[in-house]
């Protein structure tokens, strides 16, 4: 499956997609990028005068890079043909560094494990000055499409 494949069929769309693009992805890790828009509405009131990304904001963008466009590539390539949504499970995250508007983010996801349908990652997102700003654990299940 080829990365504009895996954008392409998230379950997503604006205002609530946070994947700019995915730029390395394998059968162990992948890494994408995002960038958050001025414009995004949440900024008008977290925090006022001083706007900052929220954390659940993050943590989503963590979950639909390293854990949903993750799912979806390693579903694809499964011995028993999987396809279908993945579903955030579980997350365990740190907050280290506040994110920006119109800050680009790059995360990346370590499979700790995929079977049984649940897919566990390690995930850490970095700002454009290679800081970290978050990272932890996150997990989903693969839901199997029942139409085919």
């Amino acid at each position: 499956m080829k990365k504009e494949e895996i954008v392409s069929n998230l379950p997503y769309s604006e205002p609530f997609l946070f994947v700019d693009e995915i730029l390395e992805i394998d059968a162990d890790s992948i890494k994408g990028s995002f960038t958050y828009s001025a414009d995004l509405d949440f900024y008008k009131g977290h925090f006022r005068d001083f706007p900052v990304t929220p954390g659940v904001i993050l943590t989503e963008t963590m979950a639909q890079i390293g854990l949903v466009c993750f799912g979806i590539y390693l579903s694809a390539d499964a011995a028993d043909g999987l396809s279908g949504q993945v579903m955030l499970t579980s997350t365990q995250i740190d907050f280290l560094k506040p994110v920006y508007p119109g800050e680009k983010v790059i995360v990346q996801a370590n499979k700790n494990y995929f079977r049984f349908n649940k897919l566990s990652c390690n995930v850490i997102m970095w700002n454009s000055a290679n800081e970290v700003v978050c990272k932890g654990v996150i997990a989903g299940m693969v839901r199997k499409d029942t139409n085919g």
